[in-house]
């Protein structure tokens, strides 16, 4: 096999300037909407081996995924990123040769045994699921072959800025969208529980659930609060500070969110990212076209569990509602009557037939289950701020706060066709021998020409011969070209039936997408460096390594003692399940470098009939959940 031609860092200068918007795809017709609705690349999980179990996709409906995305110039990344085992090696290989056949961009990995494969020309993308922190992991990351990273979402501007002062790859950052409390790749409390590893792409979200917080006293500190469940990611007034510190791929989270919501947030972040390239015209789209959407995008109308900038501006209080998990809503105003089938409300927001409205009982806090504690009710029939409920929850009462979490309105435009992808093109019709020919050259620089054969005849009103001849041409509305310009070069005014002038620019259209699509290039693959040496010597089962393969290239690049996944359950002590940077003594004024003088306690957390320690390493700011592998205990009994 002929060794394909190598990207290396020195020859990709000319990309440092390109903006990329990175959407979720939870399936092709998600990702379609997501290029039509302004993403630069998606990323999608294919049949296997996704960081996303439930979000798989066949071969087939991925290459007509990137079929689409390639008219554009946009990109398909497919989430090979879970670990994996021996056994799944073979499988996977397989697997990755037909996504590159199916025309796929990059892979996402999280295991090292994947660059042990044979694989195809494909780049490589570094998950976030690798826990990508620090200056040296990243570079040696690039040193081995990957072109793109995903740094950590606890990352502050500094640390980006950091990294990227030790790396030529493109840095992506996830900037809105749901936020794992942990450190990702760098935690085991759902297989220790459950025996499902989010590792693995099967996460049970157990960091969701209601508990206790106590001191190891038994004080209690907060009760049946969702103490690990954190807000949703928003980056938007960020944007143009994360590009500053070196961000390239702005990434959106959401692979199991509805098609509203990627519509949504899509569009949001095309029109923020536009406006600051109008501004700053040094930086460029990653894909080719600019979008025209029918509504106007609003990421607090689609599902949210509130919004935070995490630690992009360093630690703050604003990261966590600990009320529920659930999309809330927007605050739409108080309960000011109530009747036996309506509320009256005091609001200054226009209310809509099948709106979902929200609610927290008086009691809320004492609810023994988190389906308890939000309550909801659907609006029949709204007139005015009189609102017709066809049963009316027994907890609500006057005073109440409402919280709007689905807007039928802004549902309904979003159901529609809602965004269209638009690229200039110069049209140009110039004399030959025997005829004519239509030049279509697009703002890219892509061009196709197409010939007719016809007999000439000169016009008899050479203005409106012209005129029309210009209207005939430029009639690209049910295209993706808009005519920036339309040229008529020919020695004179020649008559033509509109039919032979539409014919022409159907053909010369066709042409120039073929052209489009023929002038896509897919990245390329970077070199794998040999001789690169990892930043540390030993490997804990954070390491995440489960197979052999991934062992091998952990030697081979240095790496002395490595311990086994904690997937493979040889982790019988209490270790840390989870490593977050999100810290409860912070968030209940007890941490010691915030408030002098206070007692740092141990703590707690009750999670149902479960109990786990909370250790704090306060040097480095971070929290560690900590318990046994409940898998390795159940054995024991068996």
């Amino acid at each position: 096999m002929s060794q394909p031609e190598i990207y290396t860092p020195e020859n990709l200068s000319h990309v440092h300037n390109r903006l990329e918007l990175l959407a979720p795809a939870k399936n092709a017709d998600y990702g379609i909407e997501a290029i039509r609705h302004g993403a630069d690349a998606v990323y999608i999980g294919g049949p296997a081996f996704g960081a996303r179990a439930t979000a798989g996709n066949s071969v087939e409906d991925i290459a007509r995924l990137c079929t689409y995305a390639h008219q554009y110039h946009a990109q398909v990344f497919v989430a090979l990123n879970t670990i994996l085992m021996d056994n799944e090696l073979a499988d996977a290989e397989k697997l990755i040769w037909q996504l590159y056949e199916a025309g796929a961009d990059a892979l996402i990995v999280q295991d090292m045994g994947v660059l042990q494969l044979n694989l195809p020309p494909i780049a490589l993308h570094a998950s976030t699921q690798m826990d990508n922190r620090s200056p040296e992991k990243v570079a040696f990351l690039e040193q081995v072959g990957f072109s793109q990273v995903v740094l950590a979402r606890e990352l502050g501007l500094s640390q980006i800025r950091d990294v990227a002062a030790h790396t030529n790859m493109q840095l992506e950052f996830f900037i809105h969208g749901a936020l794992c409390v942990a450190y990702s790749g760098l935690c085991n409390l759902s297989h220790s529980f459950s025996n499902r590893s989010a590792n693995r792409g099967e996460c049970s979200q157990m960091c969701r659930l209601p508990g206790n917080l106590k001191t190891r006293q038994g004080d209690v500190l907060a009760q049946n609060e969702h103490l690990l469940s954190l807000k949703d990611n928003n980056q938007t007034e960020n944007l143009e500070a994360l590009i500053d510190a070196g961000i390239r791929s702005f990434k959106i989270e959401g692979r199991l969110k509805d098609l509203s919501y990627v519509k949504n947030v899509t569009a949001h972040y095309r029109q923020k990212l536009d406006a600051i390239m109008a501004r700053r015209p040094e930086f460029k789209a990653s894909s080719h076209g600019r979008c025209e959407h029918t509504f106007i995008p609003d990421p607090e109308k689609t599902f949210n569990r509130g919004s935070t900038d995490y630690f992009v501006n360093e630690r703050s209080q604003g990261i966590k509602d600990f009320r529920s998990p659930k999309y809330i809503g927007e605050e739409v105003g108080k309960v000011v009557s109530i009747g036996k089938d309506f509320i009256q409300v005091s609001s200054i927001h226009e209310f809509n037939n099948g709106d979902g409205l929200a609610f927290f009982p008086a009691n809320f806090a004492m609810a023994k289950q988190s389906d308890d504690k939000l309550q909801g009710l659907r609006v029949n029939r709204a007139e005015g701020l009189k609102l017709h409920i066809l049963q009316v929850p027994k907890d609500l009462k006057v005073g109440m706060t409402l919280y709007r979490n689905h807007n039928q309105a802004f549902e309904a435009l979003l159901s529609k066709e809602s965004s269209k992808r638009i690229i200039g093109v110069d049209l140009r019709l110039s004399d030959t021998e025997d005829g004519l020919a239509l030049t279509l050259t697009d703002i890219y620089g892509l061009s196709a020409t197409v010939n007719l054969t016809v007999e000439k005849t000169p016009a008899t009103d050479v203005d409106k011969t012209l005129q029309n001849t210009r209207t005939q041409l430029g009639k690209l509305g049910s295209t993706d070209f808009v005519a920036r310009s339309i040229s008529i070069d020919t020695a004179q005014a020649w008559f033509l039936p509109a039919s032979v002038l539409n014919g022409l620019r159907r053909d010369g259209v066709a042409a120039l997408e073929a052209a489009r699509v023929q002038g896509y290039v897919r990245p390329l693959p970077w070199k794998h460096n040999q001789d690169a040496v990892y930043p540390v010597k030993h490997l804990s089962y954070l390491g995440n390594v489960a197979n052999e393969k991934a062992k091998d290239f952990y030697q081979r690049h240095g790496v002395i003692e490595i311990q086994d996944t904690y997937e493979k359950n040889g982790v019988t002590e209490d270790v840390p399940l989870m490593i977050t940077k999100h810290c409860l003594r912070f968030n209940f004024n007890l941490c010691p470098k915030e408030v002098p003088g206070i007692k740092a306690d141990p703590m707690v957390l009750e999670i149902g009939n479960d109990v786990l320690k909370l250790v704090f390493d306060c040097p480095k700011c971070e929290m560690m959940v900590v318990g046994e592998n409940r898998q390795v205990r159940g054995q024991k009994h068996l």
